[in-house]
């Protein structure tokens, strides 16, 4: 991987990491534009670490009051009914479904799944899910209100991501809404839920091909790392507005678009279904 390559995938990756649109998707498309090759589920994995670390520093304040009540509430200093303990908890049985499911399919995961074919089904499909859930969402529970039953659905909803196409925030945010949260809220949680799943699976797959017998371009996957971060940082906040006072619709036009687009150039061969990694 180039200098370049790398720098256009980190600007791609923080621009789609938290918008519904699928960064998987993206990185999996724009990849193939440098050479003929799908930058990986391993890559995708690593820049994510980048876009993560955004979430963490973004919602800082927020993370550190949750883990401290949970600690504390743990030796018995604070109580359990606590909205930031429950919170705590809420994370961390959210992120079971992701984690068992992306063991169980690894391999499926970072091969078969990312046949350009399911990747555009799943942009189109799940684009519309999105519109139609948006356009009859409630859109009234504050995050105050999460409560097990649906923390665990949010938490079966992120696994979804692990099918290139469906986007991790664009399935919780859209659980949310069918579940009445308001947009911020479901976003809210969206972010935070995605923090020890992404960032488990990121590590994972740094130490995995650390072992590889050809070593990775360490360079450039650093400086789309670096990129991704910034860009990532950037668009939480204005997503985070966005929003509060806007629906998903052009999402949803744009997820429809793109596959239309991919079938176009899978048809006349531009792109490959499963190109060489």
């Amino acid at each position: 991987m180039g200098w370049f390559e790398a720098l256009v995938l980190g600007i791609v990756q923080g621009l789609t990491e938290f918008l519904p649109i699928s960064s998987s998707a993206h990185i999996s498309i724009v990849g193939q534009f440098f050479g003929g090759k799908d930058p990986g589920a391993a890559f995708t994995a690593i820049t994510q670490i980048g876009t993560e670390t955004a979430v963490v520093i973004y919602f800082r304040k927020d993370i550190g009051r949750i883990i401290g009540a949970w600690f504390k509430a743990l030796i018995g200093k604070a109580p359990k009914d606590d909205p930031d303990v429950r919170m705590g908890w809420l994370v961390i049985i959210g992120s079971i479904p992701i984690v068992v499911l992306g063991l169980l399919f690894q391999d499926a995961i970072d091969h078969a799944l990312r046949n350009l074919w399911i990747t555009a089904a799943m942009m189109a499909g799940f684009g519309l899910v999105i519109g139609v859930v948006d356009h009859f969402a409630r859109n009234t529970r504050p995050l105050v209100s999460l409560s097990w039953k649906h923390g665990i659905l949010f938490g079966l909803a992120q696994s979804l991501a692990l099918v290139p196409g469906v986007s991790r925030s664009g399935a919780t945010i859209t659980a949310g809404l069918a579940m009445g949260y308001k947009r911020e809220a479901a976003a809210r949680y969206s972010f935070l839920l995605a923090i020890p799943a992404v960032l488990g699976s990121g590590f994972f797959k740094l130490f995995d091909i650390s072992s590889d017998p050809v070593p990775p371009a360490w360079g450039p996957i650093a400086l789309a790392t670096v990129v991704a971060f910034a860009i990532g940082y950037v668009v939480i906040a204005w997503l985070l507005r966005y929003v509060s006072t806007h629906s998903f619709m052009p999402f949803v036009v744009y997820r429809v678009g793109l596959a239309v687009l991919v079938v176009v150039l899978l048809l006349t061969g531009v792109l490959e279904p499963l190109p060489q990694g």
